[in-house]
């Protein structure tokens, strides 16, 4: 199976610190050749949540299919604390979104919004 290109996005909005760390480190585990952009910080987006954001892109190599690494994904945020109930108390311990995978743009929009525009162009 050919193996390829992944973007992902960390969020996490708190304990951010922490949960990010916690996120790095089992995504690196996960996926050895990962390489992870700057760690921003940006304001909520959507109502109910809590400011600010710890936000971060990170790009890897894989052959897994794109529901193969949304379980990986899933299972590292259930790993590091998420519960779905949190978020409508406004609490992200820790988002991590797929974006594209291979030629697939999973995620539009959020491929729009500025602060990933900005770390595509470091990446």
């Amino acid at each position: 199976m050919n193996s390829e290109s992944c973007l992902i996005c960390l969020g996490s909005n708190y304990d951010r610190e922490i949960h990010m760390n916690a996120a790095r480190n089992a995504l690196s585990e996960a996926f050895p050749n990962i390489r992870f952009g700057e760690e921003l910080e940006t304001e909520a987006i959507g109502e109910g949540f809590f400011s600010p954001f710890s936000n971060q892109l990170a790009t890897f190599q894989t052959s897994l299919t794109t529901d193969e690494i949304r379980q990986r994904l899933k299972e590292i945020e259930q790993d590091n604390g998420r519960m779905p109930q949190e978020k409508s108390q406004g609490i992200v311990k820790i988002d991590i979104d797929l974006l594209i995978h291979g030629s697939r743009i999973l995620k539009p929009e959020d491929l729009k919004r500025d602060y990933i525009q900005q770390e595509l162009e470091r990446l």
